[in-house]
């Protein structure tokens, strides 16, 4: 069975940094361009950050740039999303996503083939 589980999430206050996790199991991910995806409440699921099979290729929203990195181990067929001077709109659950159809990084969420359930991240004082 194909599982993407996220860890990690939690309640920081604004200017923090939390990092979340995604460890996938069932098939071997090294392969697979891998994202961060994020939905607010009440609003729909958005593009966070995506990376290439090797982590050659990064790419991020405008929203979270030059706070957000993500990162990856194949060896550990684990993904990782450090943000920092975190702020209360980055508030959501972020979901992990991988696509067995594409290498490459790529934003579109119609090209991941698996998901995980969601972590909680609340950013408040």
């Amino acid at each position: 069975q194909v599982q993407l589980v996220e860890s990690g999430g939690g309640l920081v206050q604004p200017g923090d940094s939390l990092r979340v996790s995604c460890a996938a199991s069932g098939r071997t991910f090294s392969s697979d361009a891998m994202g961060w995806f994020r939905q607010a409440p009440g609003k729909e699921r958005e593009f966070a950050a995506t990376i290439s099979w090797n982590g050659g290729s990064t790419y991020y929203s405008d929203s979270v740039k030059g706070r957000f990195t993500i990162s990856r181990d194949n060896t550990k067929n684990t993904v990782y999303l450090q943000m920092n001077s975190l702020k209360p709109e980055d508030t959501a659950v972020y979901y992990c996503a991988a696509s067995a159809t594409t290498r490459w990084a790529n934003s579109s969420p119609t090209i991941y083939n698996y998901w995980g359930q969601g972590t909680q991240v609340t950013v408040s004082s």
